[in-house]
Parts: C-alpha cells; structure tokens; sequence
C-alpha cells in the first residue's frame, strides 16, 4: 500500500499550493491586463500610422518644396519632420493614392488647392487631438498595471516567499516537516518570476506635441500655400481644375 502522507506533508503542500495560487493568480490577471494594453496600443497606432500620416503626406505633396514643408512644420508646432521623405513629393503613384477620390471645393483652380490644404490641416488637428485622448488612455491604464503590481509586490515578498519554501526542506529550521525547494533551487529564481510592468507608452508610441490651431496660423499658412502653388507641376494642377472628382464623375456615368 502507498505510504499514507505525513501531516507535516500535507501542511507543506498546503502552503505552497496556496503561494502558488496567489502568485500565478495574480499573474494571470496581471498578463490579460497587459495582453488588452497591448491589443488597444496597436489599435490606437492606427490613428498615427494611417489617418496622421495620410494627413501629412497629402500636405507635403502638395507644398511640394522641402524649405516650405519645413516652414510649415515650424508654424504649426511640430519639429521634426514626421512621416516626410522627399520621394514623396517625385513619386506619381504616392500622389495618386492619396489625393484620388478627395473633393476640392472652390470657384477658381488656386481657391480649391487653398481650401484643400485648410481642410487637410484641419483633419490633422482633429485626428492629432483624438490620439491624444488614445494615448493617454494608454498611459492611464500602464500606470494602474504598474502600481497592481507594485502593490502586489509590498504585500507578497517573493525573496520572503521563496526562502520560506526553501526553508520547509531545511529540517535544522523547519524540523521534520519536509517538500520545501531544494538548496540552490531558489537561487536567481525570484528574478525568472518577477512581473514585469509594461514599458511606458512613450516608449512604444510616437508622442506628438499639441499642434497650433487654425485660427491662430491661418495668416501665415496662406502664405505657405500661395508660395506652393506657384510651383505645382502640371499634374498635380490638373487635379483642382475642376470642383468635382474623379469618383464623382464615375457616380454620375
């Protein structure tokens, strides 16, 4: 017959089970957290990535000249020259992609290529703003994981823990209850389970600076656009000779 366990035993069992199911309890929770921190921050990229950037391209085509697009950056507040490379302003099939479809709305060609660009700026501070909401969402939630965990830590010493266990197998401290880690077992082990917090959002995501708004540039910004359209290959004027698109004239046939 198989030897009836000890109650020394069963109360060691008992109390590396109940660690065991505190510790990676809490662990589980704690990587769901992180795992839906993690999903929101590639969503939210989204807005950076595709509606930004979609924003700033069009701009750039269209300023076309890089001591303009500078010029622009510095009026607007933003300082570096995100998602800018000068093929953008050369390369035909970037310029197709992202002004087909668009409307421009004016009497005269150099009115709608005016509004156009008023328009595309105003979208920028609007998706600019709703990232900002996103991001500090973000950082919200990656600074309440941090103190759960931190929190965790200050009421569940691991060092404390682990020598516990480690000294359940030692019998000169534990006397003859027995099952505790075996000496060497623990060492180095309290950092293979810490829990990490995740990174700061600043350190996965882009931060933008607030932009200017409209109102307080459109002076200037005008200027910017008059100088531009001076120098607007034919192509790209092509594209404001008449107020409806290329997609409107598809919806009519």
């Amino acid at each position: 017959m198989p030897k009836s366990p000890t109650l020394d035993e069963m109360m060691s069992s008992e109390i590396k089970r109940d660690i065991a199911e505190r510790y990676f309890g809490f662990r589980k929770l704690i990587e769901e957290d992180e795992l839906a921190l993690s999903e929101k921050t590639r969503l939210y990229s989204y807005i950076l990535e595709k509606r930004i950037s979609f924003d700033l391209i069009r701009i750039y085509i269209l300023l076309r000249k890089e001591s303009i697009i500078r010029e622009f950056l510095d009026l607007i507040g933003l300082h570096e020259t995100l998602f800018y490379d000068p093929y953008l302003t050369q390369s035909s099939t970037i310029m197709k992609r992202v002004l087909s479809c668009q409307r421009f709305h004016g009497l005269f060609r150099s009115s709608r290529f005016k509004n156009f660009i008023l328009a595309c700026y105003e979208n920028l501070i609007f998706h600019t703003e709703l990232y900002h909401r996103k991001v500090s969402e973000l950082q919200n939630e990656q600074i309440m994981i941090t103190e759960e965990i931190k929190q965790f830590y200050r009421d569940n010493d691991l060092s404390v823990i682990l020598h516990f266990l480690q000294s359940i197998g030692d019998p000169q401290v534990s006397g003859s209850m027995q099952g505790g880690l075996e000496i060497g077992l623990a060492e180095g082990l309290d950092k293979k389970l810490t829990i990490t917090p995740p990174l700061p959002i600043e350190q996965i995501l882009t931060i933008m600076p607030a932009l200017k708004p409209l109102a307080e540039i459109k002076s200037s910004l005008k200027r910017l656009i008059k100088k531009a359209y001076l120098i607007q290959p034919p192509e790209i004027l092509a594209l404001f000779d008449r107020k409806d698109t290329e997609c409107d004239r598809a919806d009519t046939k």
